[in-house]
């Protein structure tokens, strides 16, 4: 890619990154590429559907996600702290983008979805730190990451579209946790 252009592809993930955090998922794109100092064409020779866009503004979020699973298991405390860790951190990334929470769960496992990876990669870390407290005798028996994400991303899309703060959030990812938890 010549200079240039990666210049223009690095500056529409930047400004798609604010137009979404503003707007939400489904801005316009010619918002962004105005806001951009580039034409139509460019951003859509860059990122031919939408769904592109959302997956190179996504990139950075979700290199992310295996870090925060780390911090979590390193978190002090117990099972039920560790696991609340995990869940506010899961919370804290799913919500970055204004509707993100939403579309991510939404599109968990979905075989179809073009953000299918991501939504793996969230899986994967959740699966992590559940088979953490497996090891320990910590989670109840039949517990799947799949649908442990769908039920912390639906606390993320209430938290999303509510703008509920930290403290609004926390007692629902303690509930989750309670009955996660033998």
């Amino acid at each position: 890619m010549r200079a240039d252009a990666k210049r223009n592809r690095d500056k529409l993930i930047e400004v798609a990154h604010v137009v979404f955090k503003e707007q939400g998922m489904n801005a316009p794109l010619d918002e962004i590429a105005r806001r951009a100092g580039v034409g139509p064409g460019t951003l859509y020779r860059h990122f031919p559907t939408r769904e592109n866009l959302h997956d190179a503004v996504m990139q950075a979020w979700v290199d992310r996600v295996n870090v925060q699973a780390d911090k979590a298991l390193a978190h002090e405390g117990g099972a039920h702290e560790r696991l609340v860790a995990w869940f506010e951190e899961y919370v804290e990334l799913l919500t970055q983008h204004k509707g993100a929470a939403a579309r991510i769960t939404a599109s968990l496992g979905d075989e179809n979805s073009p953000i299918k990876t991501k939504c793996m990669v969230y899986k994967d870390a959740t699966e992590r730190v559940l088979e953490n407290l497996r090891e320990e005798g910590a989670l109840r028996d039949g517990v799947d990451g799949i649908q442990v994400c769908r039920l912390v991303g639906g606390v993320a899309t209430i938290a999303d579209q509510a703008e509920l703060d930290d403290d609004a959030i926390r007692p629902m990812l303690e509930v989750v946790a309670d009955g996660l938890l033998a």
